[in-house]
């Protein structure tokens, strides 16, 4: 076909082929997705789905849709499909274990947001962390909470100065007495002033 059209137009033809089809592609995924989002609200109105429902099946369906047209405009400009399979794969392993090896971490800073937020504790309160509600656990004056650990100052006979660093995940997965004042504390909670 190149050979019958002027010379000038065949550099056109290079770009102008896989502009065509990018286009294309992108239309048929627009009208793909307009089809879907049409079906998926007549089937939530004929079962009476939750509009959270409704809203997801959306987004997973534009997702899934969106993602595969990147694929194939990459593939329309050459990128090989084994090259980006290899990439996405890779990241995708390093992304599990650096999600798994920070999760701890990470699990701990969420709970110190919550800590500040919905404030179980404070500052300078007398705590006692239960393992459940018949045994008595680990109590103290709390001293100090950063992003990792509340450490507590522990009260008691025996414990003069040591101190407890607690993950701060620990006091969403326990029971937490609070006492603000030592004096009200029954038995064993002795402040230091």
């Amino acid at each position: 076909m190149k050979d019958h059209l002027p010379v000038w137009t065949h550099e056109w033809l290079h770009y102008g082929v896989p502009a065509l089809q990018i286009l294309v592609t992108l239309l048929v995924a627009w009208l793909l997705r307009l089809v879907a989002r049409r079906l998926i609200r007549r089937v939530g109105e004929h079962y009476t789905l939750p509009p959270e429902m409704i809203m997801g099946a959306r987004r997973v369906f534009t997702f899934v849709v969106y993602f595969t047209v990147l694929l194939i405009v990459l593939n329309i400009v050459g990128v090989s499909a084994t090259v980006l399979w290899t990439a996405f794969t890779g990241f995708a392993a390093v992304g599990a274990v650096a999600f798994f090896a920070a999760w701890s971490v990470l699990s701990n800073i969420f709970c110190t947001l919550l800590i500040f937020t919905t404030r179980p504790f404070r500052l300078h309160d007398y705590i006692e962390l239960l393992e459940n509600g018949e045994k008595p656990g680990l109590k103290g004056r709390v001293i100090d909470i950063n992003l990792i650990y509340t450490t507590l100052q522990e009260t008691g006979s025996g414990h003069e100065g040591t101190v407890l660093q607690m993950p701060n995940n620990m006091f969403f997965q326990r029971t937490v007495r609070r006492w603000r004042d030592p004096s009200q504390a029954p038995g064993g909670i002795q402040g230091d002033g």
